[in-house]
């Protein structure tokens, strides 16, 4: 799987506002919304079924990365998107570090296979430590784009 298989580029947001981490969680499913991949009706319990999924542990991963995710019956297909914060927000995450960039991901269901696909190539691909410095200093959302079709054409992991 891919990026190009689940993020939704027009939900991107390089420089996400929020200070903190359920605002930022609001945040990117408000831009999942904006860009007509969840339905403004279920905004608030996307953001719940994230949080919820948050408090069985953080999926703030260490080095300033995190990956929000939850199944909810709302959407239809995978859906996910990203964003980067300049000062880093709390997000418990496991080596105490703040987080900087964050995938956020919604899948249906009934398609675990996608969920854990998805997943996997998320974490595959920020081991690339250049990856993660060049997604840092993505100063646009053509950026952001442009480095996840770089990633996917494997022009970072070894």
């Amino acid at each position: 799987m891919k990026f190009a298989d689940f993020i939704c580029t027009d939900a991107i947001r390089c420089t996400l506002a929020s200070e903190d981490k359920e605002s930022v969680i609001r945040e990117l499913v408000e831009a999942l919304v904006k860009a007509g991949k969840v339905s403004a009706d279920e905004h608030e319990n996307v953001v719940k079924a994230i949080m919820d999924r948050e408090e069985l542990g953080s999926t703030g991963i260490g080095r300033g990365v995190a990956v929000p995710h939850t199944k909810h019956a709302s959407v239809e297909r995978l859906v996910g998107t990203v964003g980067i914060s300049a000062d880093g927000v709390d997000f418990d995450s496991l080596d105490g570090e703040k987080v900087q960039l964050l995938f956020l991901l919604v899948s249906p269901p009934d398609r675990p296979g996608d969920h854990l696909r998805a997943l996997e190539n998320i974490s595959r691909q920020l081991r690339d430590e250049m990856f993660c410095k060049f997604l840092k200093q993505a100063k646009s959302n053509e950026d952001i784009s442009q480095l996840l079709a770089e990633a996917d054409n494997n022009q970072f992991v070894s």
